[in-house]
């Protein structure tokens, strides 16, 4: 059994990951006095059904590379191996019967997916399992926000907790897109990540 008190997940795309998601998990693990940061990629992301995802294989990989810096980092497959859509309260389950409910669970998300939480699968389950650390990026208009979470059940909203993070305006989309571009991604994500990106010919098309 494991030491850990507080651990949280960061579930994602990560195609590819970069220094936005980076930048945030330290962010959460530094305020949140977190033992560990888990990093799980999405094996099937049911909110990307009508978009080109890379394969798992690529996303897992390079995820390992972009924290094996960090001691606090680890990277969990249990989605990609999961069969079927990846839904966070599965995730959240499996993690909480892992530790036994020993270890205080977080989930760290964007703050534009906090507002559509009422949208996510079994979510009054899912916030009795763990608390949200709901990140902000560049253009998150805070007072709106925080208007969306008075306006949930308290069961719900008193689990979410809202972390400012650096001004960092980088998106996978924005990577993929100059990849296919021709244009340079160098100090957007890891270099052992460009690297990956480069050797394996990704985002190209």
């Amino acid at each position: 059994m494991s030491n850990f008190k507080r651990i949280a997940i960061m579930g994602g795309t990560f195609d590819p990951i970069h220094f936005g998601h980076l930048v945030a998990a330290e962010a959460a693990r530094d305020i949140f006095k977190l033992d560990r940061v888990f990093f799980v990629p999405s094996g099937n992301p049911p909110h990307k059904k009508n978009y080109p995802v890379t394969d798992a294989k690529h996303r897992y990989l390079m995820t390992n590379l972009a924290v094996a810096a960090n001691p606090y980092f680890e990277v969990s497959s249990i989605e990609i191996e999961r069969e079927g859509y990846s839904y966070a309260i599965d995730t959240v389950t499996e993690f909480y019967n892992r530790y036994k409910s020993q270890a205080e669970l977080f989930f760290i998300t964007g703050a534009d997916a906090i507002l559509e939480i009422l949208t996510w699968k079994n979510v009054e389950r899912l916030t009795e399992l763990c608390r949200f650390i709901a990140a902000t990026r560049p253009g998150t208009h805070l007072d709106e926000l925080l208007k969306f979470i008075k306006k949930l059940p308290d069961k719900i909203g008193k689990k979410i907790h809202i972390m400012e993070v650096p001004a960092l305006a980088i998106s996978s989309t924005d990577i993929r897109q100059r990849v296919a571009n021709h244009r340079t991604i160098k100090y957007l994500l890891p270099e052992a990540v460009e690297q990956y990106i480069v050797k394996n010919g990704l985002y190209q098309t």
